[in-house]
């Protein structure tokens, strides 16, 4: 063990260590920069621009306003841009919103006006439907409320019999039950937004409704080809993608588990079982999860969770997933700042009984690591969970080091110390993982470059002196992929 001696150096303040993250969608209710402010110091990691909703103005406007407001607040913060998808949907009611009754007929038809609708029949955008669907097929329009029996397929009309009814408006969503849709992952609509986030230097693009793992790799090579070096988001929520779920993960960055459409083509009562499966094979495979949809619903309306949401949050937090959705909590619900406050108070309750009550090893599956950075990474961790190491520090150009320590359960926190922006905004997705802005620059020698790692932990109080740190590092700095090193320190300033 080696002794290193560091000055003191002015640097900027980290805080909100609590280990899972917080992604939140951007809205009206976030278009005030003191709201937003707030947000971030309260523990907003991540903010999501869904691109389902309003303009390219709109999404620029809510770009910029992250980006300064992260500035202004000294957070790093990273940007997800959610691609709106091939989500179906109804086209409009000539005389406004109607009520299906049960056993009444009624008719989807391709041919329809836009604006034709009536108590009889509507029309839906997607002309393919009727390809897709036969006899004895089950529709479920507006997120499942409304659930309609195919009878026949004639042309351009799909004639159905109201299994359960209730009353339907303009655009609500339309499914087929188990899945089947051919329509394609990425439309045009989602290219296009795809070279805007490539031309706006976005962190993440999630790809709604992935079937497979070419729809992955499609987005990707898009993103790349646009100049882009955003990672790619799987949003798991059709049935096809629960078939080929694990190809899906290995060819994806991040596995977003979305609830809702996921509920409406499995059944509800598959999602608790499928949430944890998905969470756990994402990080058997070394990849980011995230647990969305309706976590906090109630808060678009109310100041205060109910406990259903407030277990169903701890609950995720417990299955291990990285992060955890407010949508339309966030984006147009009366209580944005409430809600990010309440969900990380939740996070911090779950992570306090969680680590209460465990002290993970490290894995014993039999399994061959797949390089030196995930041996380093695991040999990291289960050092540090069997000393009193306070904190572990990974330099790192890519991030990589620290992804594969969040893999494994841990209350140390891992800090990613990174002269790249990008690298930062990126492992604020990781569970457990915060970023440091460092340049290894000048630091000509082994001594120096520790002293000032040391002095960036001293002045931020994330460790004291005499604390044991773990620092992981490559030969070369600079190098992707390089780290080939760990050693165990003790911090002493004088």
């Amino acid at each position: 063990m080696k002794t290193i001696k560091s000055p003191q150096v002015p640097v900027q303040a980290v805080r909100n260590l609590k280990r899972t993250k917080i992604v939140a969608t951007a809205g009206p209710a976030t278009d005030d920069p003191k709201v937003l402010f707030e947000m971030m110091k309260s523990g907003l990691s991540v903010v999501r621009l869904n691109a389902s909703h309003g303009t390219r103005a709109d999404l620029k406007r809510r770009l910029d306003l992250v980006r300064a407001t992260a500035a202004q607040a000294q957070e790093i913060v990273a940007l997800l841009m959610d691609l709106s998808g091939p989500k179906i949907r109804i086209e409009g009611f000539a005389n406004g919103p109607i009520h299906l009754e049960e056993g009444a007929a009624f008719a989807l038809d391709t041919a329809l006006d836009p604006k034709g609708g009536d108590i009889n029949v509507v029309g839906t955008a997607y002309k393919n439907l009727p390809h897709d669907v036969v006899s004895g097929d089950v529709l479920l329009l507006s997120d499942g409320q409304i659930v309609l029996d195919v009878l026949s397929v004639e042309g351009t009309r799909i004639q159905t019999r109201v299994k359960v009814g209730g009353p339907l408006s303009d655009r609500k969503g339309l499914n087929r039950q188990g899945g089947g849709i051919s329509a394609p992952a990425l439309s045009d609509k989602d290219r296009d937004d795809i070279r805007f986030a490539a031309e706006e230097r976005v962190d993440y693009v999630a790809v709604s409704f992935a079937r497979d793992a070419a729809d992955i790799k499609l987005a990707r090579r898009l993103v790349r080809e646009a100049g882009g070096d955003a990672r790619i988001v799987a949003k798991i929520e059709r049935h096809e993608a629960i078939t080929n779920l694990d190809s899906i993960i290995e060819a994806s960055d991040v596995v977003m588990v979305a609830r809702g459409d996921l509920g409406v083509e499995m059944g509800y009562a598959e999602v608790t079982s499928l949430q944890k499966t998905i969470i756990h094979r994402s990080r058997a495979l070394n990849r980011v999860v995230i647990t969305a949809t309706q976590m906090m619903e109630s808060m678009i309306q109310n100041p205060v969770p109910t406990r259903a949401e407030v277990s169903d949050v701890a609950n995720a937090v417990m299955d291990g997933t990285d992060a955890v959705m407010l949508s339309a909590e966030t984006a147009t619900g009366r209580y944005p700042l409430k809600a990010v406050e309440a969900m990380a108070d939740v996070i911090r309750g779950a992570e306090k009984y969680q680590f209460g009550h465990s002290r993970p090893r490290q894995r014993d599956d039999g399994s061959v690591f797949q390089g030196t950075e995930e041996a380093i990474a695991m040999a990291v961790m289960y050092t540090a969970n069997h000393m009193d190491v306070k904190a572990i520090v990974a330099l790192t150009e890519t991030g990589a080091t620290t992804l594969w320590m969040s893999r494994l359960r841990s209350d140390i926190p891992i800090y990613a110390f990174s002269r790249n922006e990008a690298t930062g905004r990126r492992v604020t997705m990781y569970r457990g993982v915060f970023p440091v802005l460092f340049d290894v620059v000048g630091c000509n020698t082994e001594e120096a470059l520790y002293n000032a790692i040391f002095a960036r932990l001293l002045e931020l109080e994330l460790v004291h002196q005499g604390d044991l740190v773990i620092v992981t590092k490559g030969e070369l700095s600079g190098v992707q992929g390089g780290t080939n090193s760990m050693r165990i320190l003790k911090v002493i300033l004088t």
